[in-house]
């Protein structure tokens, strides 16, 4: 059984950091590219940034986090990671990170399993 598991989530002031975390079990992690989407309330599920199943040097990230945030990965340790920093009242959502079979460009349509997510609130 799949399992996605995020963590880190919390509530932080403007331009404060967090760093959250994804637990992957049941797959064969190193098999699957990864992905970070959010959600926030009355709006679309968007995707936040995604890396290939091996290379941390390929990554790509939504424009609106460019700069701001990073994606990595660990795949001894079957986790993947989101650091945001300088946040924004705007990055308030709930954070789902997700598993991919195919390309790390992949729409979230494509993508085969998801997290339950986190949510992460940005005050002003």
């Amino acid at each position: 059984q799949v399992q996605l598991v995020e963590s880190g989530g919390g509530l932080v002031q403007a331009g404060g950091s967090l760093r959250l975390s994804c637990a992957a079990s049941g797959l064969t992690f190193n098999n699957y590219a990864m992905g970070w989407f959010r959600q926030a309330p009355g709006k679309e599920r968007e995707f936040v940034a995604g890396i290939s199943r091996w290379s941390e040097s390929s990554t790509r990230y939504a424009d609106s986090v460019k700069g701001r945030f990073t994606i990595s990965r660990d795949n001894a340790k079957k986790m993947v990671y989101l650091q945001m920093n300088s946040l924004k009242p705007e990055d308030t959502a709930v954070y789902y990170c997700a598993a991919n079979r195919g390309s790390y460009y992949a729409t979230s349509g494509e993508y085969d399993y998801w997290g339950q997510g986190t949510q992460v609130t940005v005050s002003s």
